[in-house]
C-alpha cells in the first residue's frame, strides 16, 4: 500500500548561479550527509537538466563532491571552498556548515526540516535574496501528517519506534507532537551512521514497538532497501519519506516528487 502526497517550496529568486561565458569551464561543488544524494542525482534527471541548459560534465562543468557525518561538513566545506567554486549544492546540515565557511559563495540547497527564514539563511520564502537559493521541505509538517497515516493505516498501533539521525530535533518534535494527538507512544530511537542500524530495530523489539516512523534524512534514503527489510524482519509496519522508499518496501511513503525536485534544483 502507498499513500504519497506533493510538498516542495522553491525559492525562486535568490542569486543566478551560473552566467555563461565562451570557452570556460564551471565548477560546480556538491556538499551532503551521504554520497546517495550525489548517486541518486547523477541516475536521475539533474544532469541531463544541467545539459539542456548548455553545462556539460567533462566539456564546460566540473563537479566536485564532498561528503560526511555532520560533524565532519565544516573541514569538507572548506575543502571545497579552497577550490573557488561558482557555486555549491548542499543538502541539509551541509547547507549550514558551507555557508559559515564560505558565505559568499552562492548555494543552491535542498533543505529538509530547518526553516531557511528562521536559520537566516533566506529573507522570505518567495524572495530569500542573498547567496542562497533552492527547496525547502517543511519536513516538520510532512512528519506529522505520515504519523497520522501510518494510524489511519494500522489503527491498532500504539507504540511507534521513529527512526532518527543527527540535526532532527524539529522533526521529532513535531512527531510527538502528532502521537501525543493520537494517543500513541512515541519511541525515539538514533541511528547515527548505516552500522547502527542493527542494534537500532534491536532495540525496537526489546520496546515491543508495533509501528515504526523513520524521518526524513538523505542517509536514511540511501539506505531505503535495506531498513524496510529490517523493518519486515521485525514485522513492523513503517511509514517512510518518499514513494521510492515504499517501492523498496515501506509500508508507506508521502512526501515531495523527488524527481520533479531533482530537475527544479539543476534548472
Amino acid at each position: 500500500m502507498l499513500a504519497a502526497g506533493a510538498l516542495g517550496i522553491v525559492l525562486s529568486a535568490g542569486p543566478a548561479a551560473f552566467a555563461q561565458a565562451p570557452e570556460r569551464v564551471y565548477r560546480l561543488g556538491m556538499l551532503s550527509p551521504s554520497s546517495g544524494t550525489f548517486e541518486r542525482r547523477r541516475a536521475g534527471v539533474f544532469y541531463p537538466e544541467l545539459a539542456r541548459l548548455g553545462f556539460i560534465e567533462g566539456q564546460n562543468l566540473s563537479v566536485e563532491t564532498r561528503f560526511g557525518p555532520t560533524e565532519q561538513l565544516p573541514a569538507l566545506a572548506h575543502e571545497l571552498a579552497s577550490m573557488h567554486p561558482d557555486v555549491v549544492m548542499a543538502t541539509g546540515p551541509a547547507i549550514r556548515a558551507m555557508h559559515q565557511v564560505a558565505p559568499t559563495i552562492p548555494i543552491v540547497g535542498s533543505a529538509i526540516g530547518e526553516d531557511p527564514i528562521k536559520a537566516g539563511f533566506a529573507a522570505s520564502l518567495a524572495h530569500p535574496g542573498g547567496k542562497i537559493t533552492g527547496i525547502v521541505m517543511l519536513a516538520p509538517e510532512l512528519e506529522h501528517k505520515r504519523l497520522q497515516l501510518l494510524h489511519d493505516a494500522v489503527p491498532g498501533i500504539r507504540r511507534v519506534a521513529v527512526l532518527t539521525g543527527n540535526a532532527l530535533g524539529t522533526s521529532l518534535a513535531a512527531a510527538k507532537e502528532a502521537a501525543d494527538r493520537l494517543g500513541i507512544e512515541l519511541l525515539p530511537i538514533s541511528a547515527e551512521t548505516p552500522g547502527d542500524y542493527q542494534t537500532a530495530f534491536a532495540a525496537m523489539r526489546r520496546a515491543e514497538a508495533d509501528g515504526l516512523q523513520i524521518l526524513s534524512w538523505p542517509q536514511f534514503f540511501t539506505d531505503a532497501a535495506s531498513l524496510a527489510a529490517l523493518a519486515l524482519e521485525a514485522r513492523l509496519p513503517t511509514v517512510c519519506e518518499w514513494a521510492e522508499m515504499a517501492q523498496s518496501g515501506c509500508l508507506l511513503g508521502y512526501g515531495p516528487d523527488f524527481t520533479e525536485l531533482r530537475g527544479k534544483l539543476a534548472g
